[in-house]
C-alpha cells in the first residue's frame, strides 16, 4: 500500500461524510507519511475542502475511521481533539488573518493560545521573527494585514501556520487569486517547508503547476533556491497525487502514473499545466 515506507501520520479507512444526506465524501481511504505530500485534486465540490476539514476533526464521517498520529479522532471530544490540532499547521484559502491584528501578533496567536504547545513567553517574539524571516517578511512585524499585498498576506499566513513546527501541514488553494509569480513563490514556500522540516503535506489545489512544483522540486538551503529532483525526475520523497470526483477517490498515485491516465476527468487536470 503507498506510504508503507513511512510511519503514517494520516489514514482515512471507508471514510464517508455527507450533509443533508448529500454524500461529500464517499468510502474514501488513503493514508499520508512522514514527510510526504498528497497533492488534491478536483472539481469544485468534489470534497477537498471537506476532506481537509475531516482530518482537522471540524467535520465527522458518517462511517469510516480517521488516524491522525496514530490515533482515532472519529469519536473525540472537542477537548481530545485541542492537543491532536495542536500538531498540525492550516492554511486557509483567504488567509484568515485577524484584522485587528499586527502581522506579529497574527503569527504568535498559535504560540500564545495552544496550551499544549507549552511555548514559554520568552521564546515567542523570537519564534515569530524566525517564522517571518522563513517566508522574506522580516519587516512587516508592526504592520496589520490589510497594509500587505495579497500574495504577502498569503506569506504572514504561512510564517502562522509554520510557527509552531507542526508535523503535518494543510494548505487549502493556497495559490488561489494569486498571479503566477507570487503563486509560484508560495509554491516555493511550501517546498522549502517541507525539505528543511521533513514536514507531511496535504496540498488543495487547482492549479496542477502545484503539484508539478512540488513533485519535481527541491529546496536546496546552499543558494536559497529551487533545483530540480533527481535531473528532472519525481522527488524521492513521496509526493501522490489524489483525484476527487463527487466526493469519490478516483486516482491515486504518483504524477508519471497520473499523467499516462486515460481517464477524461483526471486528464483534464493534467492539460491545466499549459494554461
Amino acid at each position: 500500500m503507498p506510504g508503507d515506507s513511512a510511519k503514517p501520520v494520516l489514514r482515512f479507512e471507508h471514510v464517508n461524510v455527507s450533509f443533508d444526506d448529500v454524500p461529500a465524501l464517499r468510502d474514501l481511504s488513503f493514508e499520508l507519511g512522514e514527510g510526504e505530500t498528497r497533492i488534491i485534486l478536483g472539481a469544485a465540490g468534489s470534497g477537498k475542502t471537506v476532506l481537509l476539514k475531516t482530518t482537522m476533526g471540524l467535520v465527522r464521517p458518517d462511517s469510516g475511521v480517521v488516524y491522525l498520529f496514530g490515533q482515532d479522532i472519529t469519536g473525540m471530544t472537542e477537548h481530545e481533539l485541542f492537543d491532536v490540532r495542536s500538531k498540525l499547521g492550516m492554511l486557509f484559502q483567504e488567509s484568515a488573518l485577524f484584522d485587528s491584528l499586527t502581522i506579529e501578533e497574527n503569527v504568535a496567536y498559535p504560540l500564545l493560545n495552544q496550551k499544549s504547545i507549552q511555548c514559554p513567553a520568552e521564546d515567542v517574539s523570537r519564534r515569530v521573527r524566525e517564522a517571518l524571516h522563513f517566508v522574506e517578511l522580516d519587516q512587516t512585524l508592526a504592520r496589520f494585514p490589510s497594509q500587505l499585498s495579497g500574495g504577502m498576506r498569503r506569506r504572514a499566513a504561512i510564517a502562522r501556520a509554520v510557527v509552531t513546527e507542526p508535523p503535518l501541514l494543510l494548505y487549502d488553494s493556497p495559490t488561489a487569486g494569486l498571479d503566477p509569480i507570487t503563486a509560484h513563490t508560495i509554491m516555493a514556500l511550501i517546498v522549502k517547508e517541507r525539505d528543511l522540516s521533513n514536514t507531511s503535506s496535504l496540498i488543495v489545489t487547482h492549479r496542477y503547476q502545484d503539484g508539478n512544483l512540488v513533485a519535481k522540486f527541491r529546496y536546496n538551503p546552499e543558494n536559497g533556491q529551487l533545483v530540480p529532483s533527481l535531473n528532472g525526475h519525481e522527488s524521492p520523497r513521496n509526493t501522490r497525487f489524489l483525484v476527487l470526483r463527487e466526493g469519490s477517490l478516483v486516482f491515486n498515485g504518483t504524477q508519471a502514473e497520473l499523467e499516462a491516465s486515460s481517464d477524461p476527468y483526471v486528464m483534464k487536470f493534467r492539460r491545466q499545466a499549459g494554461g
